[in-house]
């Protein structure tokens, strides 16, 4: 059984065989913790993504999705892995969550963000994963349902992880994981 941990701070500064990003689908870095995962592991994470991103196909997928149409990208709810750089852990699993739609419900990629970078993780070999809160900054997605949704998931998903840890920039966003947590 995977155990589940919260905590509240910068998950650049976290141990972990896996970081997980919250990632563009450009793969080339951007604000947030897409933006702090490329600043703080160097120019191997950037160098990396380059080479994924000229091996993927076009991200037509992306106007189903509701995301900008950007050329050769990864898709809205897949995950790829890299180095890490600078971090301290092995690989960064780089994710693209949807951006919140108050018109169409996009929780199935949401959902599918989490299981994924786990897929990822157990093909890697990873026992420690550090996730963000998918979709719960600049995309908009209301703090209580992601983090709704982070959970059930990660619980659902049969994984060879042993620990997942949800790392939380705020006390909000930690106060919403741990009511879900229970």
């Amino acid at each position: 059984m995977t155990a589940i941990t919260l905590l509240q701070g910068d998950i650049t500064r976290q141990s972990a065989d896996a970081i997980v990003n919250a990632a563009n689908s450009s793969l080339l870095g951007g604000g947030g913790v897409d933006g702090a995962i490329h600043r703080r592991g160097g120019p191997a994470i950037l160098k990396d993504c380059r080479r994924l991103r000229a091996s993927l196909p076009q991200a037509l997928n992306c106007v189903r999705a509701g995301e900008t149409p950007i050329g050769k990208g990864l898709r809205t709810g897949q995950a790829v892995a890299t180095t890490a750089g600078n971090l301290d852990a092995r690989w960064v699993i780089h994710t693209v969550g949807p951006r919140f739609s108050p018109h169409e419900d996009r929780s199935a990629l949401l959902a599918s963000c989490y299981r994924e970078a786990l897929r990822v993780a157990d093909e890697l070999g990873a026992r420690t994963v550090a996730f963000p809160a998918v979709s719960a900054g600049i995309y908009g997605w209301p703090l209580e349902d992601a983090a709704r949704i982070a959970v059930e998931t990660v619980r659902a998903v049969a994984t060879e992880v042993e620990e997942v840890r949800f790392v939380l920039f705020d006390e909000r966003a930690y106060g919403a994981f741990a009511e879900q947590l229970g």
